[in-house]
């Protein structure tokens, strides 16, 4: 049988030093920075719909998050300032990407580099506008 999923008993969104902090009951507790949480988006925009779909995110060093919104008891809708908000967090994401900082922001460094990539130019394809409400 797994183990319950654990959800933070506190979320707070620190501005100041732009950071998600998410406390857990166990007395643990994780700082995720806004360009960590927005690269590492679930978004299928970013994800893909399947393996070797993903979309490398750049140019998120300077990005903030702007509010953060409770979706049912399962996760949470992170608002960005790059207009970014599709993403469902869910409990179990959270904690994996706090757990697996170290190593998740490893591989996406070693991502940026061996793509020539920028954490401060946004290169970052975009999905095609449908013609309801494109600019022109």
């Amino acid at each position: 049988m797994s183990s319950p999923i654990p959800i933070p008993e506190t979320v707070r969104l620190l501005t100041q030093s732009r950071v998600l902090e998410l406390c857990y009951a166990n007395n643990e507790s994780y700082r995720l920075d806004f360009e960590y949480l927005r690269v590492y988006t679930p978004s299928a925009e970013a994800r893909g719909h399947g393996p070797g779909q993903e979309v490398l995110q750049t140019g998120k060093r300077k990005v903030d998050l702007l509010a953060v919104e409770p979706v049912g008891s399962y996760a949470l809708k992170l608002i960005f300032s790059d207009g970014h908000e599709s993403g469902l967090y869910p409990w179990e994401l959270l904690y994996n990407l706090a757990v697996h900082h170290d190593d998740l922001w490893a591989q996406y460094l070693k991502m940026l580099e061996a793509r020539g990539a920028s954490r401060d130019i946004d290169t970052t394809p975009r999905a095609q506008s449908s013609a309801c409400g494109a600019h022109h």
